[in-house]
């Protein structure tokens, strides 16, 4: 049949949600600089801003991910789950908090550890996610972390804390606090046996979480422009009414005044480690 006898297809238009190009949520804007990002740009650069790298917060699980040699581990305790003791109740009640947490995060509480080879010498890493209620330590967290200790002090392998917390969990009461003393005694008979604890405090690290394991590593390191110190620089400041230094808190603050031993950049940590071990326990 010739060209100009074939019937003409009609070309429907496309219904009215499908003719915008979909960009949602493939651009950020950085928290540092203010540049546009290309998010997997982002993502394939371990969450740093290239251009200013600014450090963004990791996961629990992106954390293990990328110190781990190929992402394997073996993680322990995943069952401990937090209870409700006081039955409290602010906006809404605590049982409440937890439920939609682990929804949320997938985690039961607000920290995993795990063990592996971390360039080849077995490790035993935690992980705190601050998804999980601001990463707040309960009686599931402090008791997450002296096990951990523990086996530490059995198998002598090295432990590393990746802390990111807004510090003890004020629902659990004086339950939360008293997780300090139980690590910190823990923490203490790891000394006593020469095996190795190293600290990485990641941004924010606040509260009880800095008054306790957090500070109290063999070796002290944080990432660039973390967020470190007890009260937070508003209460600070609303409490003495003065104006804070800049930079107050954050490490490299805390480098200058000795509070650190070490700023390490995101991408450099695993080797970091590594070395440190290396010469702490070779």
């Amino acid at each position: 049949m010739a060209w100009f006898r074939r019937k003409k297809e009609r070309l429907e238009a496309p219904p009215p949600d499908e003719r915008k190009v979909r960009t949602e949520g493939l651009w950020l804007k950085c928290d540092g600089c203010r540049n546009i990002l290309w998010k997997k740009d982002l993502e394939g650069n371990l969450s740093v801003c290239p251009r200013c790298q600014y450090h963004y917060r990791l996961g629990a699980r992106e954390r293990l991910g990328m110190l781990f040699d190929d992402g394997n581990y073996k993680e322990h305790d995943a069952n401990l789950a937090s209870t409700d003791p006081l039955k409290f109740t602010d906006t809404r009640p605590y049982a409440e908090r937890l439920q939609q947490a682990e929804q949320a995060t997938g985690m039961k509480d607000a920290i995993l550890f795990a063990t592996g080879p971390l360039a080849g010498r077995p490790v035993q890493v935690g992980a705190m996610e601050f998804g999980f209620i601001g990463g707040s330590m309960g009686a599931v967290v402090g008791e997450k972390v002296t096990r951990a200790v523990e086996r530490s002090l059995e198998a002598r392998v090295p432990l590393v804390i990746v802390s990111c917390s807004g510090g003890a969990r004020m629902m659990e009461g004086v339950i939360s606090l008293m997780q300090m003393a139980k690590i910190s005694a823990a923490l203490a008979r790891l000394d006593d046996a020469r095996v190795p604890y190293v600290s990485v405090l990641t941004n924010p690290t606040t509260g009880g979480v800095t008054a306790c394991y957090a500070m109290l590593g063999d070796l002290n390191v944080a990432e660039p422009g973390a967020l470190i110190g007890f009260a937070g620089p508003r209460v600070i400041e609303q409490t003495i009414r003065q104006k804070l230094p800049e930079g107050f808190q954050r490490s490299e603050f805390l480098l200058e005044k000795g509070f650190l031993d070490a700023i390490v950049h995101r991408k450099d940590l695993k080797s970091y480690l590594a070395q440190a071990f290396e010469f702490m326990a070779p």
